[in-house]
């Protein structure tokens, strides 16, 4: 089957778009004498964990946004994480945190996690966050508490590319807390009004629901699960998923995406893995602490100037880019 069909959702374009939108934002917060900092937990010395936190603290930098690193050791007990949680509520260089997971066995990482302020969350996973995102289905995507990352980074992708969610049917597969269900949430707020599908495991028929959707999202970490003859000629696929597989070459596992690679014959929009919703992710941790700033200090949020991204990305952003990284 041909792999030429499809035009490229290119996260990383688009991440750095926003990147230039949010560094002239942060410029203005500074000029009211405000520098906004992300903090960030990470305990132990997971390579992985701290590899995920440097590269959040080097986009922070590209921005302007400044950083807090707290680091304890693997050892560290319930207490000295639940007090380190407790210092970045307090301080007031910090505007936004996280807590890098996983934590170690044993902590009970759901106790951590409520600890922090609401106000500082910086991924929006927090509790009392995501219960305002059930409550507040009427509100505007752009305003109120900080939202999941990766879940306002699809909405995001989509909006800039100029495809219409208004009573589209949009699959979601997966039902997670971090991705698939506040995705579904978002997808059905009023102002994006998609028709939503949350799909999982235990769903009758899936091909069969995924051919009735304008608008596939992959969300269900099953490498390869969304195959080719399961999509309407024509829809938008976006593809979250990254599971480590079999070997390549080089005798390392090699990541696939939920979605298998021959749907670029049949969509009419695909996001590449890597180089989608990952880049989309990361910029909207950084959209959240620029949004908890500008809360912070009373000033509105201004608005971008959007334009439809596939009019004026390069040349060789279609899609004969498409899988690479």
């Amino acid at each position: 089957m041909s792999q030429s069909a499809a035009t490229v959702l290119d996260g990383r374009a688009t991440a750095e778009r926003i990147k230039g939108e949010l560094a002239a934002r942060i410029e203005r917060l500074k000029e009211h004498g405000i520098t906004p900092a992300l903090g960030t937990l990470l305990v132990g010395d997971d390579e992985a964990s701290r590899s995920y936190v440097d590269i959040k603290h080097r986009d922070c930098a590209d921005v302007g946004i400044e950083s807090v690193r707290v680091e304890l050791p693997g050892d560290a007990t319930q207490g000295d994480i639940e007090s380190a949680v407790d210092r970045l509520n307090r301080d007031p260089a910090v505007t936004a945190f996280i807590v890098q997971l996983p934590l170690p066995s044993g902590i009970n990482e759901a106790a951590v996690l409520e600890r922090g302020d609401p106000a500082k969350d910086a991924d929006g996973l927090h509790p009392v966050n995501l219960g305002r995102l059930v409550l507040d289905v009427d509100a505007d995507v752009s305003t109120g508490a900080s939202l999941p990352c990766t879940a306002s980074g699809v909405i995001e992708l989509l909006k800039r590319y100029g495809i219409a969610l208004d009573g589209r049917r949009v699959i979601v597969i997966g039902r997670g807390a971090t991705i698939g269900r506040p995705l579904g949430l978002l997808l059905a707020r009023e102002g994006v009004d998609a028709t939503v599908t949350v799909a999982h495991e235990r769903t009758a028929d899936l091909a069969n629901e995924v051919r009735r959707a304008d608008v596939v999202i992959a969300t269900s970490g099953e490498a390869n699960l969304v195959r080719a003859d399961w999509i309407m000629p024509g829809a938008a696929v976006l593809d979250a998923g990254s599971t480590r597989v079999g070997t390549s070459e080089t005798g390392k596992a090699k990541l696939a995406g939920d979605v298998d690679p021959e749907a670029a014959g049949v969509a009419g929009w695909l996001t590449p893995n890597p180089g989608g919703l990952g880049p989309m992710t990361r910029v909207m941790l950084l959209v959240n602490v620029t949004n908890a700033a500008e809360r912070a200090a009373g000033l509105a949020r201004p608005e971008p100037e959007l334009r439809r991204l596939g009019d004026d990305l390069p040349d060789d952003a279609d899609s004969s880019e498409r899988g690479q990284g």
